[in-house]
């Protein structure tokens, strides 16, 4: 039986930070379930802002060459864009930016965009992991991270 390849990445759960201060966000959880080669967990479910999401664009960008990078929904201040409507309108954005970046096969090569997907590491910490900086593979990263969450993921999906 040939079973085709999907990768299903979901971006929800929106939630407020810092509520009430000058450095409340939102965060949004990415939820990934595959069965693709390219993926070294076949499901995972990280918590990222749209500050990241900017920069693993950027990165993207640096090294797709003329590979297009999908576009991201607008930045507002903060501020200006707190209301539910905003929130679900960047929550559809992150989604299809993330939907358009796993299907193309150049941006899905990219290790930084598996360590934004599969592990909960800083920022900092994925730009020294692919660069070779740190003890540890972004395989081993990847891995490290769904041992931690080891059923998580599944009662997650099974509790809605």
């Amino acid at each position: 039986m040939d079973d085709k390849e999907f990768i299903t990445v979901r971006v929800q759960d929106p939630r407020l930070q810092n509520e009430g201060s000058w450095t409340s966000y939102v965060d949004y959880k990415i939820f990934l379930h595959t069965n693709s080669k390219a993926f070294t967990a076949k499901t995972s479910c990280v918590r990222r802002r749209y500050r990241e999401f900017d920069w693993l664009r950027k990165q993207l960008q640096k090294y797709a060459g003329l590979v297009p990078v999908p576009a991201l929904p607008g930045k507002v201040p903060f501020h200006m864009g707190c209301s539910d409507d905003f929130i679900e309108t960047r929550r559809q954005g992150l989604q299809q930016f993330l939907e358009q970046a796993v299907q193309n096969m150049v941006l899905l090569s990219d290790s930084q965009l598996h360590l934004f997907l599969q592990s909960q590491l800083p920022i900092q910490e994925i730009e020294a992991c692919v660069q070779g900086h740190r003890s540890y593979t972004a395989t081993e990263a990847i891995l490290s991270y769904a041992r931690s969450n080891k059923g998580w993921t599944q009662e997650e999906a099974l509790s809605r």
